[in-house]
């Protein structure tokens, strides 16, 4: 019997991860969703901002791509190192009790299972990038919105993280993107005049 609003919340976290990981999964998103989460995969984008940004808006470019990288660097140390050794949770694929359900598609690496720090990174680059280009060019909110989302639904879909997981990952980066968005555009403005 349940015991607290925590125990529900638990319930149906591992219902949510149940469908997403083990029924709704076929042979197409399992040979596209691995990608999604894969920071090689991503790597030509990072090139680009980071190439294109300074050359298009000069200054106020470099300095883009420098709060850009702390944005980054701050959600991965919130979510990894702080929060991860307190919380101590299982990922789904270490947890002994869901062995024999998983759907496992990619290695199920060490650590802690909460909060996902893939979440909270993109999420944390996706709104920093939509508060400071989305100035220039209004198309940028629902890129990054989608871009983040699916990095962090594959989470799941892969079996290395739980929906709350993710989730509070995605309320971290969102926090910190929403600061690191605000301090740039108050000391520094993208034009396409530059």
């Amino acid at each position: 019997m349940l015991k607290s609003i925590g125990d529900l919340l638990v319930y149906y976290d591992h219902v949510a991860w149940y469908y997403l990981n083990t029924q709704w999964h076929n042979a197409f998103f399992d040979s596209i969703v691995p990608f999604l989460r894969n920071q090689w995969f991503w790597a030509p984008l990072y090139l680009f901002l980071l190439l294109f940004i300074p050359a298009k808006f000069g200054r106020a470019g470099w300095v883009w791509c420098l709060v850009y990288l702390v944005s980054f660097i701050l959600s991965d140390q919130i979510s990894a190192t702080l929060l991860k050794p307190h919380f101590h949770r299982l990922r789904p694929c270490n947890n002994p009790y869901l062995s024999n359900i998983i759907h496992i598609i990619v290695p199920c690496g060490g650590g802690y299972s909460f909060p996902s720090s893939h979440a909270a990174n993109h999420f944390s680059m996706a709104i920093f990038s939509a508060m400071t280009l989305g100035k220039v060019a209004k198309w940028v909110w629902p890129v990054a919105i989608i871009w983040a989302t699916l990095v962090a639904f594959a989470q799941v879909y892969v079996g290395v993280h739980y929906p709350l997981d993710v989730t509070c990952g995605a309320l971290i980066g969102c926090m910190i993107g929403f600061c690191t968005g605000k301090l740039y555009n108050r000391y520094f403005e993208l034009s396409l005049n530059a």
